[in-house]
């Protein structure tokens, strides 16, 4: 069994604002457990530049993009440091692994990053995941690693997908904990976009992850720092766990979800989203609005009517010919277009969260 945790910024910092070595420490020794039990555990931990700030003695996180990049290829070694020197004291040995977006989306590198990982595992090191934040921008704009947990999920076939949060789980409208959720959908209005001084996530980037993540057939729980890594393993937390889907994504389609770049974006109202839930195409009369440059054959993202990311695909036409025919009927685009096609991303090449 391989279990990937995933570790925020905030999580490895105390409300004093110290770095949590006691919590790390904790971690260690769990950790220690699984690994006598035969079960293998993979880290992906954010923290760079809250590292950095703390080691450069800055007073807040910098809001310049070059100043963040310096404050992570700082703050990456002393990260790594504190991994090293915690977890050597329960008999483990840390392995780093920096990976950028690029590596999903090619098939050898994605492949030798896959081998590398295997073969930290296999000579008993626990793996440390970070994306390079010094080179790489994606995570520091947004999503805290949240997604980069659920490729690394992926990739590596995790059995399950454990995302701490300083929030402890999914909290419903009163506050109180959402013990279990089977389909993800029905908890989005709970979902609130706020981000932490230091991580970049929030619990609307957290949910969006783990909709990925048990579409692709992988159980994901959220909880907090108080939780047992040991106990969660064996069925019990004091989180939130998601059921992964009935109908997790065919191999094909799991390869569209993570690995191909989107080169632009689709909104879409409720009774399209309905339609593609349901296994139909996308059609133009549903989509409400355009971002970016895209041609045809080009992969895009979908967002429904409240903002949530809910599928991805390949699209029939470019980004100028869908702002055409925005809301228009199939016979109305067909002939604007002198076309016999009329959907905008075709059933057949849609994933839907």
């Amino acid at each position: 069994m391989l279990v990937v945790v995933k570790l925020g910024s905030n999580l490895i910092q105390t409300s004093e604002g110290d770095i949590d070595l006691a919590f790390i420490s904790k971690l260690a020794g769990e950790i220690k457990k699984l690994k006598e039990e035969g079960i293998k555990v993979l880290l992906v931990s954010s923290g760079a530049v809250l590292c950095g700030v703390k080691k450069l003695g800055l007073k807040e996180r910098p809001r310049e993009l070059s100043l963040k990049q310096a404050a992570a290829g700082v703050g990456q070694a002393y990260l790594m440091h504190l991994y090293d020197m915690v977890f050597s004291n329960y008999g483990l040995m840390v392995g780093q692994a920096l990976l950028t977006v690029d590596v999903f989306r090619d098939k050898e590198r994605f492949q030798t990053a896959r081998n590398a990982i295997e073969s930290m595992l296999s000579l008993d090191v626990v793996p440390v995941i970070n994306e390079n934040d010094t080179v790489a921008i994606s995570e520091l704009l947004f999503g805290d690693n949240d997604f980069l947990a659920v490729h690394t999920a992926y990739m590596m076939k995790a059995n399950l997908l454990v995302i701490f949060s300083t929030a402890g789980g999914l909290l419903d409208g009163e506050g109180r904990l959402v013990p279990y959720v089977e389909d993800v959908d029905s908890v989005l209005g709970f979902v609130r976009g706020v981000n932490s001084e230091f991580g970049t996530g929030g619990m609307l980037s957290k949910i969006t992850a783990t909709r990925i993540g048990v579409k692709l057939g992988i159980p994901v729980v959220i909880t907090g720092k108080q939780d047992s890594l040991s106990s969660i393993v064996k069925g019990k937390t004091m989180g939130t766990y998601f059921r992964p889907s009935s109908k997790p994504l065919r191999e094909g389609k799991k390869v569209l979800a993570l690995l191909e770049e989107a080169k632009g974006a689709l909104y879409i109202d409720e009774g399209a989203y309905k339609a593609i839930k349901k296994g139909k195409s996308l059609l133009p009369a549903g989509i409400n609005k355009v971002e970016g440059v895209f041609q045809k054959g080009d992969v895009i993202v979908i967002y429904d009517h409240r903002g949530f990311l809910v599928g991805k695909g390949r699209v029939n036409f470019s980004s100028e010919d869908v702002k055409k025919i925005l809301g228009r009927q199939s016979e109305e685009v067909k002939k604007m277009l002198n076309t016999n096609v009329y959907e905008v991303v075709h059933a057949d090449r849609l994933v839907v969260f």
